[in-house]
């Protein structure tokens, strides 16, 4: 069976639509299975806290940042990522620095898969 390729569409960067959102730009890449986002935070970029009904992961591909998991916040940096677990408040900025995030939102997914 061969693979089936389909074409990645080709967004333009445009800002984030959301409530509480500053400096921070989007392109969508994928909408089906899962959610699949590309996010560029200028300096002081802000995505407003929340919750999901679902877990997102969040990739950092360039720059640093900041997260927050219920409150808790950590750094987040080129080559590491976070996954925010579902019905959990959430956030995601920036403070100095500018960051570039891949962001999958997996509705059908309840919980983190098992480590391998």
């Amino acid at each position: 069976m061969a693979p089936e390729i389909r074409p990645v569409p080709k967004g333009t960067w445009e800002p984030l639509p959301q409530a509480g959102c500053v400096g921070v730009e989007h392109v969508v890449l994928m909408r089906e299975p899962q959610v699949i986002v590309l996010l560029k935070f200028g300096t002081h970029g802000t995505i407003n806290e929340h919750p999901a009904p679902f877990p997102v992961d969040v990739i950092c591909m360039e720059g640093s940042g900041m997260t927050s998991v219920n409150g808790e916040m950590a750094e987040i940096k080129a080559g590491e990522t976070v996954t925010w677990p579902p019905n959990v408040p959430h956030r995601l900025w920036t403070e100095d620095s500018e960051m570039v995030t891949l962001m999958v939102e997996s509705p059908g997914r309840h919980s983190r898969p098992a480590e391998q």
